[in-house]
């Protein structure tokens, strides 16, 4: 049988950015909207966030050469882009082939953007409302995206992603929002399977998520570890899983 997925496969979140400090801030003192001055592709990593963007790039370091990935892949968000550079430099991963895609960007949340959950009841009740209809897979914000707006674009870099780097070790760097919908895509679930992954708990920051192709298998691809935070833990770098500031009302 042709392989047409790569044959690793690993999906990191970013590290922890501004944006997410800022969000815990808001919601600790109950206010209406997220204070963050950046457009949201320019949220940069915090030190914490760089940090732990290293220690999962000396992860990949420690693999054998003939291991670690041979394409990176980014959203084009800065927070993004920081990690995945850290890791490439980390790794001495400077001979792989290593663009950002804007179809791995954070989903979009219109006129949702930087509020809080008690903001959006408050400013938007009718989104609340709707939202709380449709859930979260379905809902689309005014000039924002569902999660099905997501996969659809997703579906589209994955396509990609078969097309010229079959049999490549491939690494993702994107969002919380992009992990979940990777795998709903890869695995072939429903709503409310990856639903229920989400609801058991935040991608953390710098989280690894990894599949893996059998030689000897049907040439798809087999989760071997999700939200994976080892590497983290075995340098002492906090972990943290807050979503991001856009997405304080999911």
């Amino acid at each position: 049988m042709t392989m047409t997925w790569p044959s690793r496969l690993w999906i990191v979140r970013h590290g922890e950015s501004l944006g997410n400090v800022a969000r815990d801030a808001a919601m600790a003192a109950d206010l209406a909207r997220i204070d963050i001055a950046h457009r949201d592709i320019d949220v940069p990593l915090s030190p914490l966030g760089m940090a732990q963007s290293r220690s999962v790039g000396r992860w990949f370091a420690s693999l054998p050469e003939e291991e670690r990935p041979e394409v990176v892949l980014s959203s084009p968000y800065l927070r993004a882009v920081g990690t995945a550079s850290a890791i490439v430099e980390e790794a001495s991963l400077g001979s792989s082939t290593w663009f950002v895609d804007e179809r791995l960007r954070e989903k979009e949340f219109g006129i949702l953007d930087r509020l809080t959950r008690f903001g959006i009841e408050s400013e938007h009740p009718d989104q609340a409302e709707f939202r709380q209809l449709l859930g979260k897979f379905y809902h689309r914000p005014p000039g924002g995206e569902s999660w099905c707006d997501v996969i659809l674009r997703l579906r589209s870099m994955l396509d990609t992603v078969s097309l010229h780097y079959s049999g490549k070790r491939v690494l993702i760097v994107g969002h919380q929002v992009v992990v979940l919908c990777l795998r709903y895509i890869i695995e072939k679930l429903d709503e409310e399977q990856i639903l229920a992954i989400d609801r058991e708990g935040d991608v953390a920051n710098c989280a690894v998520t990894e599949y893996r192709t059998l030689a000897d298998g049907d040439g798809e691809l087999k989760l071997e570890r999700y939200n994976f935070v080892a590497p983290l833990l075995e340098e002492g770098t906090e972990v943290t899983d807050e979503p991001d500031a856009r997405i304080a009302a999911r």
